[in-house]
């Protein structure tokens, strides 16, 4: 740990290093690592400034490490003059903290300087929000080191409108200064569409005649074959079909019955259905009739395309066969080629000529030396970066510290760890320890090794639509009535609703006091489920009998048999006497029993029930560990972070109603009667198990004193008396043996 004297203290039950100074974070890569709470956490998914997070993460993999925490520690404390400034947490920074003994504080300290001139702001310090509103630091410079130009990069007004074109040509990339601009790669992508399509123009223009065989009607002209050649070429098959079988020329032509059937609609919306029926009426010559004889939604389309093909190729005529067409189409086959040949079709919505007046000028050159001169200045844009690096850490380092080297911030009442989620408001308690869940799969392999009684709920925020799953721990209360599917209401960190529902429990104990009354609670439940199943089984029974006797015919009724009664008459006695006799002999052990030692045997029967429980919770309790959840969220935790029963219990805070409250207008009345009569039996039992315990023990109490009086006096009278003779005393001692 190097010769740097650190300190500890001893919280959830580990010895954590204390970050409590400036001095503490400078010597921070002098800790063993062994003795970090945390060797790595997520970037994403915590109570924490993101930004700074991914300013942590200096390799961008999406996790913050020892080493980069060790390495943003010694560069802050490089560039502030006083590291103690650190604990305050502000997010303002005075220029007269920075470092000027050090090149890069004094360098920091001047992008600082610039960013307050670039805001035209006069003051001597420098804040979070002001180093974070980019677009504002460069909204009114010309270059700004970010190798993006924009047209407010150059006072040209050629380059400005080349700038301009190449935008709208090929697109453009977002400037520090949040406008429009162009680099390198879209700049070559610009000149190189140039070219292309101005040597694709030049093709046409040196193969005129092939390529556009109809002049400059050829575009048209093709495009209106394409949209008729399919309907052409469906009309030619049907006439060879009727040519090879003439008995289905009517069933290739448009029938009567498709036309009667839209015949009572408005034939002038009928375009879709019309449109299907064949191009013109079958003929057995197979050839196609160019004027009025095509079918009337094609009309419009075929005028067209005689104006520009049929009449210039077929002048006068009324009719082209199949080879006809072909001849047609084979024309645009050089003009296809071309135009799938085409390129350079980002700048074509520029015009021929705009685009050879740009290949003319060729301001490439000068744009990529725009370019070059805005990289220039890549250094001082880096450094006015690093100056909002330097305010974000400035502000909020020390709070992950807190979170990362140790877990002050956990253990602390008055804060909450950068992990917790929100607050979760179920069954009359609220819990503060929740947790975000990216993925599901992690936790269910291994929460249950937390020893935590926690709830998964599945959350929704109404208002935004937004969703999202959090695992509350529930460390206080009764947790008889929670259950999958119960509904409450969850609070984030920013104070915003999600209606949360509950869809897997992982049960643990939660306090002694609850596993002293489970194993009661669970013989409540054993006896409640057990009538029910009973009474169900006894109803069903009662109704099968009674539907069996009113199907079934009736029985003879039995006889009184006095015997079998008489037999079980006496069982019921001979039970009834070895009760009594139990009961008395019961009472002659317990009858010296006092009030004191009445209660201590209660307890110890209690004790005896509920102990296992209570010790086995108590086991339990001591070991919870919320590393396993973590983990699961992708924490690297290197020491337990245990919650034990006194640090649990502020974790989760129960609803108490106040000791006076008005009475429930609705509660069930009972009847004096009913109380009275309550009373006076529950006296009558206390009474009567007390004075049976007594009369028992009286009753055995005198017969043996009067036994043993009698006995003593028989003796006496006995040595009183003279001696018999020898056949006296064999009689008397026979008569006594014998009595």
């Amino acid at each position: 740990m190097g010769n740097y004297e650190w300190k500890f203290s001893t919280i959830g039950g580990k010895n954590r290093v204390n970050i409590k100074s400036g001095e503490d974070i400078k010597h921070l890569g002098e800790l063993d690592q062994k003795l970090w709470t945390v060797l790595s956490s997520p970037v994403t998914g915590l109570e924490f400034d993101e930004k700074t997070l991914k300013m942590l993460d200096s390799n961008n993999d999406g996790r913050i490490h020892v080493n980069e925490v060790i390495e943003a520690a010694q560069w802050i404390t490089s560039i502030i003059k006083d590291p103690e400034m650190l604990l305050k947490k502000e997010d303002v920074l005075p220029f007269s903290a920075f470092n000027t003994e050090n090149p890069d504080g004094k360098r920091l300290l001047a992008s600082a300087k610039q960013i307050l001139r670039n805001l035209g702001l006069k003051k001597d310090s420098i804040s979070v929000a002001d180093a974070d509103d980019s677009i504002a630091i460069f909204a009114k410079t010309a270059l700004n080191g970010d190798g993006i130009i924009t047209e407010q990069s150059t006072d040209d007004e050629a380059l400005k409108k080349t700038i301009a074109e190449c935008i709208a040509s090929v697109g453009s990339k977002t400037d520090r200064s949040g406008l429009p601009g162009i680099d390198t790669e879209l700049i070559e992508a610009f000149y190189t569409a140039l070219a292309a399509y101005a040597a694709w123009k030049k093709t046409a223009d040196d193969e005129k005649d092939s390529i556009f065989p109809y002049g400059d009607g050829t575009a048209d002209a093709y495009a209106t074959v394409n949209s008729i050649k399919a309907k052409v070429a469906d009309y030619f098959m049907r006439c060879k079909l009727a040519a090879f079988s003439t008995a289905s020329a009517s069933a290739l032509d448009v029938s009567v019955s498709r036309i009667e059937a839209i015949s009572d609609q408005d034939l002038s919306a009928c375009d879709d259905t019309i449109s299907q029926y064949p191009l013109a009426s079958i003929s057995a010559d197979g050839a196609l009739p160019i004027d009025d004889r095509i079918n009337p939604v094609w009309q419009s389309t075929f005028a067209k395309l005689k104006t520009l093909v049929f009449d210039k190729d077929f002048k006068g005529a009324k009719e082209i066969t199949e080879e006809q067409w072909k001849s047609i189409l084979a024309k645009f086959g050089a003009y296809e080629a071309w135009l799938g040949a085409k390129a350079g079709a980002e700048v074509e919505a520029l015009g021929l000529d705009e685009v050879n007046a740009l290949l003319k000028a060729d301001q490439k050159a000068a744009l990529l030396k725009l370019i070059d001169d805005d990289k220039a200045l890549e250094s001082e844009s880096i450094s006015i970066d690093e100056v909002s690096k330097l305010l974000h850490l400035y502000r909020d380092f020390y709070m992950f510290l807190c979170n990362f080297v140790s877990f002050r911030d956990f253990y602390d009442p008055d804060c909450k760890a950068i992990f917790q989620a929100g607050e979760l408001y179920i069954d009359e308690r609220c819990c503060e320890l929740c947790l975000n869940v990216p993925d599901m799969g992690p936790h269910n392999a291994s929460t249950g090794l937390s020893g935590m009684y926690i709830l998964y709920c599945n959350c929704v925020n109404k208002v935004t639509g937004a969703t999202m799953t959090i695992a509350a721990v529930v460390t206080d209360g009764d947790v008889s009535d929670l259950r999958e599917g119960k509904h409450g209401l969850f609070y984030d960190r920013k104070g915003q609703e999600w209606d949360a529902t509950v869809f897997k429990i992982v049960e643990n104990p939660i306090s002694i006091r609850q596993a002293f009354w489970a194993p009661y609670n669970k013989l409540g439940r054993y006896i409640e489920s057990t009538i029910e199943k009973r009474a169900a089984e006894k109803d069903s029974k009662v109704t099968s009998d009674l539907t069996t006797k009113v199907d079934a015919p009736a029985e003879k009724k039995q006889t009184f048999d006095i015997a079998k009664f008489a037999g079980i008459f006496a069982a019921i006695g001979m039970a009834v006497a070895g009760i009594g006799v139990a009961l008395k002999s019961m009472a002659q052990s317990l009858a010296d029993f006092k009030l004191y030692q009445w209660l201590i045997l209660i307890a110890v029967i209690m004790l005896v029930i509920s102990g296992p429980s209570m010790i086995l919770a108590w086991l339990k309790l001591r070991k919870r560990n919320l590393s396993p959840l973590l983990n699961a969220n992708g924490w690297a935790i290197n020491a337990s972070v245990k919650v034990n029963i006194s640090f649990g219990a502020t974790l989760t805070e129960i609803g108490k109603a106040p000791i006076k409250a008005e009475p429930d207008p609705f509660a069930d009345k009972t009847p004096f009667w009913k109380q009275v009569l309550k009373w006076l039996f529950i006296l009558f039992i206390i009474y009567w198990t007390l004075y049976t315990s007594n009369l028992l023990f009286k009753i055995t109490k005198v017969e043996y004193f009067n036994y043993d009086a009698k006995q003593k006096a028989k003796q006496e009278q006995l040595k009183q008396e003279s001696t018999p003779a020898p056949e006296a005393m064999l009689i008397l001692e026979t008569t006594d043996f014998k009595a």
